[in-house]
C-alpha cells in the first residue's frame, strides 16, 4: 500500500510541475510596445561606377524592448517608395543590427525592384523581425532618395544595315537594320553581322533620309549611292563617318573541339558554335550545350588565331592548352579585352521540331537570352527552316516545353505544335510575361 501512494504522490507532482510549466509558456507575452526604427546614415545617394567598390549606406536600428530576453533575426526590406512592400527586395540579416551596402550591392537590389537608370526615385527601408513562426513585425518605413546607375555599356548609334542581305530586307518594321556600335575611336562605327547573298546599304534612324551606298564600290561612302552587293557570310563592317572610307572583312569568333557538338565527329574542324557579340558588356556570347570533352575559341573556323587556357585559371592564352567541359548546358563569355572567360551552367531553351535540322530528338537549335536590360527575353536569329512544325523545349528535353494552342502567339505548356513554312526566321520569346509569348518573323 506504501508503494501505491508513494507513486501516485509522484504522479501529481508531475502533473503540478506540467501546469506550471505550461502556465509559465501562456504568460511570456511579447510587449506589446515592442518596436524599432530604421536609421539612414545617408538621406540623399547617387550611385556611380565610381563608388560602385565603396561602402555607401549603413542601415541601422535598435534592438527592440522585448519585455524579457530574446533572440530575434531580422530581414531588412527595400521597395520603392508607397509600396506595399509585396515584391520587396529582402535581405537576411541574421542577429546583425545594421546592413552596411556597397554600391554596386544596393545597386543591384534597386535595378531588380524596376528602377530606371540615372533617375531619382525615393526607396524605402523596412525591418522585419522575427522572434518565432508565431511572433514578428514590422518596423515604419525609412525613405532614401536615391538614383541607380545602369553597369551596361551603351555603345548604341543610329546607323543601321539594310538591304536584300540583312534579316529585315529593304525595311521591315518588325526586324530593324542590324545595328552600328561605337568604338574607341570618335566617328568610326562598327557593326558585327551575318548576311546572305544580295545587296546592303548603310541608313540613319530605319529611315532613308539619310543613306550611304557606295558608288563605283571605291570603298568610300556616298550619300544615296549605289548598293553594295555582298556574298552570304559573317562580317565586320567598319565605316568613318568623318571621312565616309568603309571596309568589311570576313570575322566570327567560335567554339571548337570535341566538347562540343557541332563540327565533324572528332569536334575539331568547322562548323564551331558561334559566339555573338555582346555590345552591352562589349564581350562575346553564347549559349552551348556541351559533352564531356574540350574545347578552345577560335578566329575564322581557323588555326592561326586561337586560345585555349594555360593553367585553367579563367584567363585564355594564344595556343593556349585545351580547356576541359563537362556534359551539360551552359552560358560562354569571352572578352577579348581582358582576356578572361567563363562557362557557367544555366538552363537552356531551344527549338526543336519536324521543321529544325534536327528533327524532333535535337539537339535543339538554342535561343540567346537578352544580354541588356530586356530579362526574360530569347533570341534566335537567322533560323533555317523547312515545312514543318516546331515546339521550345528546355535543357533539350520534354520535362519542360512550350507550344502555341490556337496558333495565337501565347504559348502553353505542353501545347500544340506550331506549324511554319520554308525559310529563314528570327524568333522571340518572351518569359516576362504569363503567358509567356512568342514571336516568328521570317526574312
Amino acid at each position: 500500500m506504501k508503494k501505491y501512494i508513494n507513486k501516485s504522490i509522484f504522479l501529481l507532482s508531475l502533473i503540478l510541475v506540467a501546469f506550471v510549466a505550461c502556465d509559465d509558456v501562456e504568460t511570456i507575452q511579447i510587449n506589446p510596445e515592442a518596436s524599432t526604427v530604421v536609421s539612414l546614415s545617408q538621406s540623399t545617394l547617387v550611385l556611380t561606377e565610381e563608388n560602385a567598390e565603396n561602402d555607401v549606406i549603413t542601415v541601422s536600428w535598435p534592438t527592440p524592448d522585448f519585455g524579457f530576453d530574446a533572440a530575434p533575426s531580422y530581414n531588412l526590406l527595400i521597395d520603392v517608395a508607397g509600396g506595399n512592400f509585396s515584391a520587396a527586395q529582402i535581405i537576411p540579416n541574421g542577429a546583425l543590427n545594421e546592413k552596411v551596402f556597397t554600391g554596386a550591392e544596393l545597386n543591384n537590389k534597386l535595378l531588380s525592384l524596376g528602377l530606371t537608370p540615372d533617375e531619382e526615385v525615393e526607396v524605402a527601408f523596412k525591418v522585419h523581425v522575427i522572434l518565432s513562426p508565431y511572433q514578428d513585425f514590422m518596423s515604419e518605413a525609412q525613405v532614401l532618395v536615391v538614383t541607380p546607375f545602369s553597369s551596361l555599356l551603351d555603345l548604341s548609334t543610329n546607323l543601321g544595315v539594310v538591304g536584300s542581305a540583312t534579316p529585315g530586307g529593304w525595311g521591315n518594321e518588325n526586324i530593324p537594320d542590324l545595328p552600328f556600335y561605337t568604338t574607341t575611336t570618335p566617328d568610326v562605327y562598327v557593326a558585327y553581322v551575318t548576311l546572305r547573298d544580295g545587296e546592303i546599304k548603310f541608313r540613319k534612324d530605319n529611315l532613308w533620309t539619310e543613306n550611304y551606298g557606295d558608288t563605283g564600290n571605291d570603298g568610300v561612302l556616298d550619300s544615296s549611292g549605289d548598293n553594295i552587293a555582298v556574298n552570304a557570310g559573317t562580317y565586320k563592317i567598319t565605316v568613318n563617318m568623318a571621312t565616309l572610307e568603309w571596309e568589311m572583312e570576313d570575322y566570327s569568333w567560335g567554339i571548337v573541339g570535341n566538347g562540343t557538338l557541332t563540327g565533324n565527329p572528332s569536334g575539331w574542324d568547322a562548323p564551331d558554335t558561334r559566339l555573338h557579340y555582346n555590345s552591352f558588356n562589349d564581350d562575346w556570347r553564347t549559349v552551348a550545350t556541351f559533352v564531356d570533352g574540350e574545347i578552345k575559341f577560335r578566329f575564322n573556323e581557323d588555326w592561326p588565331i586561337n586560345y585555349g587556357d594555360n593553367g585553367a585559371d579563367g584567363t585564355f592564352d594564344q595556343n593556349g592548352d585545351n580547356i576541359a567541359v563537362s556534359a551539360g548546358h551552359y552560358l560562354v563569355i569571352v572578352n577579348f579585352n581582358t582576356g578572361e572567360y567563363s562557362i557557367e551552367a544555366m538552363d537552356v531553351w531551344g527549338l526543336v521540331g519536324s521543321a529544325t535540322e534536327n528533327s524532333w530528338d535535337g539537339p535543339n537549335q538554342k535561343f540567346i537570352p537578352d544580354f541588356g536590360i530586356n530579362e526574360g527575353y530569347y533570341y534566335i536569329q537567322g533560323a533555317v527552316l523547312s515545312d514543318g512544325e516546331i515546339k521550345v523545349r528546355q535543357n533539350d528535353a520534354w520535362g519542360v516545353n512550350y507550344g502555341d494552342t490556337g496558333n495565337d502567339g501565347e504559348m502553353e505548356l505542353n501545347g500544340d505544335n506550331i506549324p511554319v513554312s520554308a525559310g529563314i526566321y528570327n524568333i522571340t520569346l518572351n518569359f516576362s510575361v504569363d503567358p509567356p509569348t512568342i514571336e516568328i518573323y521570317q526574312w
